[in-house]
């Protein structure tokens, strides 16, 4: 039977998330609003669907950013591509019809970071087949997912994932619901203001750059108005101390963001918010729930090991995906991005420092 591809226009975008929805490798990442969050950041999303006949059998959303001075841009799929991986032949048109449109659109390359575990060593060598090369993560290429995670199978009853948290999990999570902690849901923008100032805090405090508070406006009004995210507010003596940011879409949940306050973080906010997280995502029908990223350095001298320690004692697996991998579409001007791309942001950093220094 034929295949067939074409892009899809705003009038189909209910078609579209359905598709994404019920795919087993459905990513919120793919979905119609995550490209339109993407469009408020600089990049112009682009809707793919493949037929096998009638019948949808593939879809990617790419993101599309053009390079300053060169008249190229490059793609980028996160998460995607949304299609059964066994089926080379599906895959291999869709790559056909990707490199269509890089053309069109003066593309160097695809940028994909697959929903697909390393352990999946077939898919692995069916991409290196099919023309794609393994990738560092670009220091300037905004939005790449986390190589590893923690996901969590929810299917059980609440009383038997509970059962099997590690016992300082489950002692945190009583001692936050003992000393008065509750966590409700936010249904207005002061709400979300309340936990973008939260997390401004903990940016500060643990030394990272979050996004402007606008970004946040349009995850709300992209997402959390289309039920396909929620605002969680942990409450302790009358205040809000933690708070969280989660994405759901079909059967599947995200944790995206978290924060909490300088004060009472001995009362343990941040367990009870996982948990009733959890909760909610099973509530609304969801198998699977993901803690998202942790370091894949597991030592315990790492900085980062609070971080997994916290994610490993809901007793979620441990998730190494493929990775990073790039479709070459302009092998010329590729091998010229990856040669002065990282030049380029080695002189921002330098420029920066002296800035720093003539304050």
């Amino acid at each position: 039977m034929a295949f067939t591809s074409r892009i899809l226009n705003e009038t189909e975008q209910e078609f579209f998330n359905q598709f994404i929805a019920g795919h087993p490798k459905g990513h919120l990442l793919q979905t119609w609003e995550w490209g339109e969050v993407k469009a408020k950041t600089g990049w112009e999303p682009i809707r793919l669907m493949l037929y096998r006949g009638e019948e949808p059998v593939a879809a990617i959303s790419m993101l599309k950013r053009r390079i300053p001075g060169i008249g190229k841009s490059i793609l980028y799929a996160p998460r995607g591509p949304v299609a059964p991986i066994d089926d080379y032949e599906v895959l291999d048109r869709l790559w056909q019809a990707v490199r269509q449109v890089g053309k069109k659109e003066g593309a160097i390359m695809l940028k994909i970071d697959p929903d697909v575990p390393v352990a999946e060593k077939e898919f692995k060598a069916y991409l290196d087949r099919a023309g794609f090369r393994p990738a560092k993560t670009a220091e300037g290429f905004d939005g790449t997912q986390p190589r590893f995670v923690f996901r969590l199978n929810i299917t059980p009853s609440e009383e038997e994932l509970f059962a099997a948290f590690h016992s300082k999990t489950r002692y945190n999570v009583r001692l936050a619901a003992r000393r008065g902690v509750t966590v409700r849901i936010t249904h207005n923008k002061e709400g979300l203001k309340t936990f973008y100032e939260i997390l401004k805090i903990t940016a500060e405090r643990d030394r990272f750059l979050i996004r402007s508070y606008e970004y946040f406006v349009a995850l709300w009004d992209l997402l959390v108005e289309n039920d396909l995210a929620a605002v969680f507010l942990a409450e302790y003596e009358g205040k809000v101390i933690a708070g969280t940011l989660a994405l759901i879409l079909g059967e599947k949940a995200w944790y995206l963001y978290g924060a909490s306050s300088n004060e009472h973080r001995n009362v343990m906010p941040n367990y009870l918010l996982q948990w009733e997280m959890i909760k909610w995502a099973k509530g609304r029908g969801c198998t699977m729930y993901d803690f998202r990223g942790v370091s894949g350095d597991l030592s315990e001298d790492n900085p980062l090991y609070g971080l997994y320690r916290f994610k490993k004692g809901f007793n979620g697996v441990f998730t190494e995906f493929v990775g990073e991998y790039d479709l070459v579409l302009a092998p010329f001007y590729y091998h010229l991005w990856n040669v002065a791309e990282p030049l380029y942001y080695k002189n921002l950093r330098t420029i920066a420092k002296l800035r720093s220094k003539l304050r």
